[in-house]
């Protein structure tokens, strides 16, 4: 089966570029499938192209949203992500472009990447996931140390440079409930807005 690389959900587009991800976080839904409402999400190979991604981006009635949002971590596949969002820009520059991600981006790159995505990026969603290190490390199981930290960083970043910034976290994960009111005054103060995304067993 070739790999999906732009699929629909919710009648809104998404773009998915890996299967590799800094996380492993406990109440993803790829620990349990590899499917979203059917569509096999998990890549054969990651050896495809900017362009193989936009020829199956042309294949869809494109909706007021596009967001990048897999299987694993959008950024990790950095040039093709600005590529494909430079793009629709581009063509279709009314299309909001909005990326989910973990925050670790500036740590795996050693740089602050977000300067790279202005002008091409209307909004981030980044995974707050928690309250505390402590917290992060037991729901997110990142695969280096200090990665809370780089997350609030990276939210920091993010609003510092002018994009629209939500930083989110899943609650409920099998009846566990976090403090919203701190996650909210965490994303607050590093300028962003909270949203809360209840956990739903098994995903789509």
């Amino acid at each position: 089966m070739a790999n999906i690389l732009v699929y629909e959900l919710e009648k809104k587009i998404y773009i998915n570029l890996t299967n590799r991800c800094t996380n492993e976080c406990i109440f993803c839904l790829r620990q349990d499938k590899d499917d979203v409402c059917g569509q096999e999400l998990w890549l054969e190979n990651e050896d495809f192209s900017t362009a193989d991604v936009i020829e199956q981006l042309n294949k869809f009635q494109l909706s007021d949203e596009i967001i990048f949002c897999g299987y694993g971590e959008p950024l990790l596949k950095f040039e093709i992500l600005k590529q494909v969002a430079k793009y629709i820009k581009e063509k279709y520059p009314h299309i909001k472009i909005r990326i989910n991600t973990n925050g670790h981006a500036n740590f795996v790159y050693k740089q602050n990447v977000v300067e790279d995505l202005k002008g091409l990026v209307d909004e981030i969603s980044v995974s707050l996931n928690a309250s505390s290190d402590e917290e992060y490390d037991e729901l997110s199981q990142p695969k280096f140390e200090g990665a809370y930290e780089e997350v609030k960083k990276f939210i920091k970043a993010c609003s510092n440079a002018g994009i629209k910034t939500v930083a989110s976290i899943v609650d409920g994960y099998k009846g566990r409930r976090l403090d919203v009111q701190k996650c909210e005054q965490i994303a607050n103060e590093l300028g962003a807005t909270l949203r809360v995304r209840e956990w739903i067993q098994g995903g789509y």
